[in-house]
């Protein structure tokens, strides 16, 4: 059965992380800017090729850049929403948090710590 004091048997002794480790860290957040970099590249190529050949009006392109951040951030918006829809619930997990806290109130105030009346 798992307790609340099991979770500190395990607890690193303060051990620097492996070198590798970061390294793989530092590759993957690289990846990552470099995806970045080269999707404003592609569209800062795009809007300037929309300059350039006054395929739309100049007025409307130059508000491109406005309209590309307002459809971003409601993506951003619709995707939050469809993600709280979709949350599962989990009571199994709830149980077992609730254990969890009770053992570890009981644990310190075994041990002298005020943790409140609740």
């Amino acid at each position: 059965m798992h307790s609340f004091k099991s979770n500190f048997d395990s607890w690193p002794s303060g051990s620097a992380p492996v070198a590798e480790e970061g390294r793989g860290k530092v590759a993957v957040k690289m990846k990552h800017i470099l995806k970045i970099l080269a999707l404003l590249v592609a569209i800062s190529a795009f809007w300037i090729g929309l300059l350039q050949a006054s395929v739309i009006p100049e007025s409307y392109t130059w508000l491109l850049p406005l309209y590309f951040i307002v459809s971003l951030g409601c993506y951003g918006v619709l995707m939050v929403g469809v993600g709280l829809m979709q949350f599962p619930t989990c009571p199994q997990e709830a149980l077992l948090l609730h254990q969890d806290i009770l053992e570890a109130r009981d644990f310190l105030k075994n041990k002298g710590v005020d943790v409140g009346s609740n």
